[in-house]
Formats: C-alpha cells, structure tokens, sequence
C-alpha cells in the first residue's frame, strides 16, 4: 500500500488502470508495411514491464488510403494490422499494462507524393505550411466514405485487443472540419456551428454505433486552437459537452494550440529551455468544467511535476510520454523508491526530430529506445569479471563506464578537464540548453552509485594506462574543433567553441561561416546574436542548420529573427584578410564562380570536429586485437574475440567522437553496444 498519488489505481469504466501514469499517443516510426511488428511490438511492451498503467499506441493509426502516412503511421484501413495488434497487445496486457490506440485521417496534414499517390483531402483548399500539399475540398462522397473508414477502423483495434480507440482532433481532417481556420465551406458542412461539427459528430456517432457502449472512446482535443479565428476555450469547451452529453467519448485528452507549422508546435509540443508542464493548469480547468476524465502530456518529465499533477486534480492520468523514451522503467523505480536512478528526459526532443529527419524517433541518451530487440535496457552481469580503463568522461565515456560497471567489471576513468561531460558541457553554456546536462549528472550519479573510480584533472598517456594493466581500453577522447578550408586567412578565425565557451568575445559586425549544420554551428550563432553584435551567417547549405531539426530549430530562428541576423545560403567563405584594423572577407559560391565581399571584425567558423586520438594509436601497439571491431559481431550483439597481436596486453577500443565527428546520440549507442558484451 502506498499514499503516492501517482501510484493509485484508476478505473476508466471496465478498466482498473494499476497507476496513473501513462505515455500518450505518438508515433516513433517503427512501422513496417503500415504494421506494428516486432520492433513496433517491443517498444510499448517495454513500457509495460516497467510498470506504466497505459501505453496509448500510434500517433496516429490512418483510417483511409488518401490519409498517407506522414511519420512512419501505421494503417487502420488494413484488415492485416488486427492479428499484428493482437500479438501486441495480448503481450501487454501479460504484463499488467492497458493500451489502446488513437486513429485518424490526418486531412491536409500529409503529402499526395507516396504510396497510393491519392489526392490529399480537406474541407476547403487550404495548405497546411508544415506539410505543404495543396487539399483537394473534399466532396460529399469523400465524407460519407471516411466516416464509414473511421467506424471499420475502430472495429479492426477493437478486435486487435485494444482497451479502447481514441480520435485525434488537433490538427487533423476531423478538427479541420469544425474549425473557422480551416472550413470555409458554404454547404451542409461549413459555415455555421451546427455546419462545422456535422462531420465530426456523424464520425462519433459511428464509431460508438460499431465498437458498443462499453469500449473506451477517447478525443485527443485541441479545446484551445490559440488562433485568432480558430476554436477558443469556450467554443471547445461547448463542443466537449455535447459530444459528451451523447455519450460518445469517455475521455478528453487535453491539448492547448496548434500544429500547422514547427513554431507554434514546439509550443504544443516543448522542448529543452521552455517552460515545463505549460498547459497543466489549462487541463485542470477543462476536467473541472467538463466532469470528464482528462488525460495530459506536454513536458511533464519529472516525477514530481507528474506527482502535483494528479495531487491537484488537475489530470486524472499523467502523460510521461518522452519521459518514458528516456526510461521505460521509470514506474518501476517510483515503485521500488529509487527515483533518483530515473534516467532523465533531457527535451532535446532528438527522438521527434529525428522522425522527420531520419525516419524514426530515438532518445538522445538512450540508445535501447526503440532497439528492444537488439539493446538492453538493464545490463547484464558478465560471466568473467575484467578491469577496465575508459579514458574521456563525455557522454560516451560515461555511457561506457556504466555499462561495464553494470556488467560487474572494475572500472576506472580518466578524464582531462576538472569535471564530467565533454561537448555537452560546452553547449549547456547556452543557457537555453542548460538541461543537456542531465545528461551528464544521471551518469556521473549512477557511477557514484556503482562505485566507479574516477580521476579527474588527469591527462592520461599509454604509459600511465599500461601502468594499471587494464583488461580492456576504451578510448573516448571526443574530437577538436577543425577549419573548413579556406584559400586564405586561416590564421585570423575565431573557432565557435571559444565563442560558446567565453574565451573569446567578438563585437560588432561577425560572419560565422557554418559548414557543419549542426547544434554546434546554431548554438554559438545564438549565443552571438544574443550577445548584441551584428551577425551574418553564412553556409554552403541550402538552408541555414540544416543538421538541426524543425522543433529545435525554432528558438534559434527566433533568436535570428529577433536580432536582424542575416543569413546567406549556398556560400563559402573563400578567404579572409587584415585591412585597416578590419577583416575583408570574401565570399564564393559552388554554383558560379561569383565572388562578393564582406568587410567586417571578425569571422566565427564551425566545421565540426576531427577525432582526438593520438593516445588511441598510441596505444594500439600495445593491444591485442590492434584496435579492429568485429563490426559483424557488433551489430549481432556478440562479443569482439578478434586477435591481431597475440602478445598485447589488453583490447582496445574507441567510441564517439574519437571515432569521427558525430552526436550524442551516436557515442552512447556506440558505448552500449560495444560494452553490454564485453
């Protein structure tokens, strides 16, 4: 028994949810062939084994052909997904966890170029700016088969096992319908009140009618669109009721905003730097005027925060949505009284980006996420305990100390600076991005935990590491800042680390010359523009961060944007040179040889990193297997037995950065890999 709020149950009519604590609907991209197969499988039933109430499934599930899959969605309309969601949900049902799945037609929030290339569909021609297709107003015949669709949808989850269905309406073909900002119609499905929510209510209507009285409906609801002509807190709140008094929703899962481009998404959707649990007090409001059960997420990361949420009345489930992709056992520890173990959610929100960019969501710290089939999330012990020596506490490095500590090896690390965390350190030094340092701090607490040696301050040499006599020898050194080439003036740039880490200020007119797009490049360019000197940016790309994601991109646009910063695309600086006290550069192009001119103070450059391993080829020598990675072994999740010099004294590996210029994401996934076999 416990007085924890988080850790009552909940009863959602035939449901007796164990806690409060769910992850809301959202769609990684694991998908395959439209269906949610082993990997789509293991990832919810992960969160299951760590003790989460609901997993909401899909983000979401389309219930028609001409509503293409825009992030890897999965396909309602489909009579094979059924026996693939059975699979699903019986295993996470076995493990005391509720699911249910959220379907929709996702109206102009797609594109027409894939798949069964149909045209897209809206209530009036409108584009959506994030997906930019040109609708097609959909005609009367197109509504009477989509509500047909919306009912066959329900009746396939119903039958996959499903706890219940829950219809997306923010954003979508649904809300579109009943919302001013998106229907300009002058028929029986536009125009007036009773117009607008004609669609909407025939779409309830039938998909009560199919699944029955007793299968759990919910509406993830925009009530406030926050546009000017959009749906408003009242009129949402009108419409709540009466779909409601019909008895044809359960649950309201409360959003506040819109979604129709990345700025006003990173409002609904916030990331590191932005305020935690914005619309909390919004969703307490809705659940006191409504009476119905109220289901919320939106950066709610922390215990605590969770904790006030269902203390306060203001939800009566939590959404800990990217929390849980962070650490999927996270219930479990509250359980066992371990919440300091709880791997953080940093709200990078790499794992959203990266759907757009990549094509599937992944945690920036951790690499199990989504890998369930190949990655662990608890370590193993080894069979034979060894010692170890990691030398480099970034991110990978840590990542490599844990894991082998978990694994019951003798751990030692070395690390140069007084302190922990690499580049991670360097960008928290934009204050916007101080959380990264989560990061860092759940690492350098979980080797204090397992009683890992640390030195810091502590240059480390192939002398003083052969000294130890280490089993095996991780190096993870990171990389140093690189110069793009330049005809001339190399000697006369100001690198972007020392800008980020204050040893070097520049005033008045700045270019930096961006040839790497990523965070590295966007962070000093905020922290420049926010400094108060006149900034160009300038980059060969085609668009200014083109390495940074639409969500993460928004705060640096904003800083650009508030600023007068300029950026010029598609140019390289050429060369740089002193004349009078100032610095003329010179600017090309790939496309034409055209030349143009800046005159300026001074020219920031970022052209990412070169591996720091000079200790690493030091010490192959004196390795057994020479430094090679079995990369066969390595991706089947076999240990490395390669031998190159049968007199070395120790194996020797290198991760990260250290390998070559990467990300985060990369040296930690490199770490686990490697070292769950070691």
């Amino acid at each position: 028994m416990t007085n924890d709020p988080l850790l009552q149950p909940f009863r959602l009519k035939h449901l007796v949810l164990r806690n409060r604590i769910m992850s809301t609907a959202h769609e990684p991209a694991y998908s395959e062939d439209g269906m949610p197969k082993d990997r789509y499988r293991a990832y919810h039933v992960e969160k299951a084994k760590g003790g989460i109430a609901l997993t909401m499934t899909a983000g979401t599930a389309v219930v028609s052909p001409d509503s293409p899959p825009a992030f890897g969605n999965l396909f309602a309309y489909r009579d094979e997904i059924v026996p693939w969601l059975r699979r699903m949900t019986d295993e996470i049902h076995e493990h005391g966890a509720a699911a249910m799945i959220q379907i929709s037609h996702l109206g102009r929030r797609t594109g027409w170029g894939q798949d069964d290339w149909l045209p897209v569909v809206a209530p009036s021609p409108m584009r959506e700016p994030a997906h930019r297709s040109h609708p097609k107003a959909a005609e009367e015949w197109d509504i009477d088969r989509i509500v047909g669709h919306y009912a066959d949808a329900a009746e396939r989850m119903q039958a996959g096992g499903m706890d219940g269905v829950e219809i997306e309406a923010y954003g979508h073909l649904f809300d579109q319908f009943w919302s001013p900002a998106t229907n300009h119609r002058t028929d029986l499905y536009g125009g007036s009140f009773e117009n607008r929510l004609r669609f909407p209510m025939r779409v309830l209507r039938a998909v009560r009618e199919r699944v029955g009285p007793d299968f759990v409906v919910s509406i993830r609801m925009a009530i406030d669109e926050q546009l000017p002509n959009g749906i408003d807190t009242e009129t949402g709140l009108t419409i709540l009721r009466r779909i409601a008094s019909e008895g044809l929703v359960d649950v309201v899962n409360v959003i506040r905003g819109n979604i129709v481009n990345d700025a006003v998404l990173s409002e609904v959707i916030p990331i590191h730097g932005m305020a935690s649990a914005p619309h909390l007090d919004f969703a307490g409001i809705v659940r006191a005027e409504t009476g119905l059960v109220v289901f919320h997420a939106a950066k709610i990361d922390d215990v605590a925060t969770a904790r006030h949420a269902v203390r306060e009345g203001k939800v009566d489930m939590v959404g800990m949505t990217r929390a849980h992709m962070a650490d999927p056992h996270l219930v479990r520890k509250i359980e066992l009284g371990v919440e300091h173990t709880i791997r953080p959610c940093v709200g990078a929100t790499y794992c959203l980006d990266r759907i757009y960019m990549a094509g599937e969501a992944l945690c920036i710290h951790n690499a199990a996420t989504g890998r369930e089939l190949t990655m662990p999330h608890e370590i193993a012990p080894a069979v034979v305990p060894r010692r170890v020596a990691v030398i480099g506490a970034g991110p990978g490095g840590l990542e490599a100390a844990r894991v082998c500590a978990e694994r019951g090896h003798t751990v030692v690390v070395f690390e140069a600076m007084p302190w922990a965390g690499g580049q991670v350190r360097l960008a928290a030094r934009n204050p916007r991005r101080k959380d990264l340092l989560g990061i860092v701090e759940w690492r350098v607490a979980e080797l204090d935990r397992l009683g890992v040696t640390v030195h810091y301050d502590t240059y480390a040499d192939a002398d003083s590491i052969r000294a130890i006599e280490p089993d095996v020898v991780i190096v993870a050194t990171g990389g140093l800042p690189q110069h793009p080439e330049l005809e001339a003036g190399d000697d006369l740039v100001i690198e972007a680390w020392d800008v980020v880490g204050g040893d070097a200020r520049p005033t008045g007119d700045v270019v930096l010359y961006d040839d790497d797009g990523s965070h590295s490049a966007m962070t000093t360019a905020e922290v420049l523009a926010r400094s108060g000197v006149r900034l160009e940016i300038v980059t060969p790309e085609r668009t200014v961060g083109i390495d940074v994601g639409g969500l993460n991109l928004v705060p640096y646009a904003r800083a650009f944007n508030e600023t007068d910063t300029r950026i010029t695309l598609n140019q390289r600086v050429r060369s740089i040179r002193r004349v009078d006290g100032r610095l003329a550069v010179e600017l090309g192009s790939d496309h034409t040889a055209h030349r143009s001119a800046r005159t300026v103070d001074a020219v920031v450059v970022d052209h990412g990193v070169l591996a720091n391993d000079e200790l690493y080829h030091a010490l192959v020598p004196h390795s057994s297997n020479g430094g090679e990675v079995d990369h066969e072994a390595l991706i089947d999740g076999r240990p490395q037995t390669v031998v190159r010099n049968a007199d070395g004294r120790f194996r020797l590996f290198r991760i990260g950065d250290a390998v070559a210029g990467r990300n985060i994401h990369a040296a930690i996934y490199d770490a686990l890999r490697l070292c769950k076999d070691l």
